[in-house]
């Protein structure tokens, strides 16, 4: 029995929906898979006893209102937001399994065989969790704690919320939306229609993560026009398409790769690269914490391009590069309230707030740019996106206790 009785049911329902969503759709969410769960959270919140519940055609979320039951009209609104969709791996017929009063130290099998497991070796961070209660995978599959346990700790903590009335809060807005993993999940988001005057995302990682510094995010999509004859009268004639994608990723600083840097160093990402000597195309991401860098590496990104474009009578390289998302800090450094919030709940819930540089972003990130100040609270989850992907009941039970603990603390700021 959990301190919360339907945390544990209630997420290893909503991880056993297949959610993922499709970067390649233009629909609003961008699977049906998304639009079946939000008509699933949409009724299961109508069941609790929020009001005011609907489902946005202009960006797909869930929205809903747990009315104020205090009479000062001029506490803030607090909102919660989570996403629905989960990351592009396999997530159908996901197995929850709960490895009861983890030893901190054992290799757990997920599969039957013994051929996927947790090893501390390779996943050191398993030590911080003897004595917790562990929900993974079998291996086959994503768990989806990211983001479903923020979907489901939201959920649980207003529906406490309503079980003890005795607790005095002001009104607070749910919004559970589709399609942060593909990054265009906010990118309609309705503030004005939220209503809610500071925000959190659900959405970190290990107990006390608190963010609210992130990368500046651009993509880039190149695509690459060769020309293919035979090679025996190839000389002067070929242009290798595959070899221009070769050059391209050569020209680029080859320190400033993921996989050599960390913290607040930025970097480029080729994601993909697919192609013929005929035609190539490439995707990038390109990231800075700094705004400065963020433009100076995306003015580079271009000079290289044109340096290899200006080798032929035409350009061979067309670019589509979009902004993506900036640096939620630059909106919230400006009032840090609704960070000094978070950072009071988690201490008085003897919970050391832990705040980095993501080396992401999250919904917040654009949420903040349209006026809503949205940092990210932790939500569990550990080696997201993938087959190892576990998450304690123990932490998600203390988001829910953090999400609660904000809720009080802000009618004692009118006191």
């Amino acid at each position: 029995m959990t301190k919360y009785d339907n945390l544990v049911p209630r997420f290893i329902t909503y991880v056993k929906k297949e959610t993922r969503s499709d970067e390649n759709s233009t629909s609003i969410p961008s699977t049906i898979t998304q639009v079946e769960f939000a008509k699933d959270i949409a009724h299961e919140l109508q069941e609790i006893g929020l009001e005011n519940i609907r489902i946005s055609d202009k960006d797909g979320y869930v929205f809903a209102t747990l009315p104020s039951n205090v009479a000062d009209s001029v506490i803030k609104k607090v909102g919660f937001i989570a996403h629905m969709d989960t990351a592009d791996f396999n997530a159908k017929n996901v197995k929850p399994q709960i490895q009861d009063n983890y030893d901190g130290e054992s290799i757990i099998n997920l599969d039957s065989e013994g051929a996927l497991t947790l090893d501390p070796k390779d996943f050191p961070n398993l030590k911080n969790y003897k004595g917790h209660d562990l929900i993974t995978t079998d291996g086959s599959t994503l768990l989806g704690a990211d983001d479903k346990a923020g979907v489901a700790e939201i959920v649980t903590a207003v529906q406490y919320l309503i079980d003890h009335p005795e607790i005095k809060h002001g009104e607070i807005e749910i919004g559970i939306g589709p399609d942060e993993e593909i990054g265009t999940g906010a990118d309609h988001f309705d503030v004005t229609g939220f209503g809610a005057d500071i925000a959190y995302t659900v959405d970190g990682g290990p107990l006390g993560e608190l963010e609210f510094e992130t990368f500046n995010a651009a993509s880039a999509k190149v695509k690459i026009i060769g020309k293919n004859v035979h090679p025996a009268t190839a000389k002067g004639v070929m242009i290798n398409a595959l070899q221009l994608a070769i050059n391209l990723q050569n020209e680029l600083p080859q320190a400033e790769v993921p996989e050599k840097t960390d913290g607040r160093q930025g970097f480029f990402h080729l994601l993909q690269l697919d192609g013929t000597v005929d035609e190539a195309q490439m995707a990038y991401i390109i990231r800075d914490h700094d705004r400065e860098k963020f433009e100076d590496r995306k003015k580079l990104f271009m000079e290289i391009i044109k340096k290899i474009n200006a080798q032929f009578d035409e350009p061979r390289l067309l670019v589509e590069m979009n902004d993506q998302y900036y640096n939620m800090r630059e909106i919230i450094e400006k009032d840090m309230t609704v960070v000094d919030l978070a950072k009071q709940a988690m201490k008085n819930l003897n919970i050391t707030p832990v705040i980095y540089p993501v080396r992401g972003g999250t919904d917040g990130s654009k949420i903040s740019f349209m006026g809503l100040p949205t940092p990210n609270l932790f939500a569990g989850g550990e080696n997201m996106h993938s087959r190892f992907e576990y998450v304690s009941i123990q932490v998600m039970e203390q988001a829910i206790d953090v999400i609660l603990e904000i809720i009080q603390l802000i009618p004692k700021q009118n006191d």
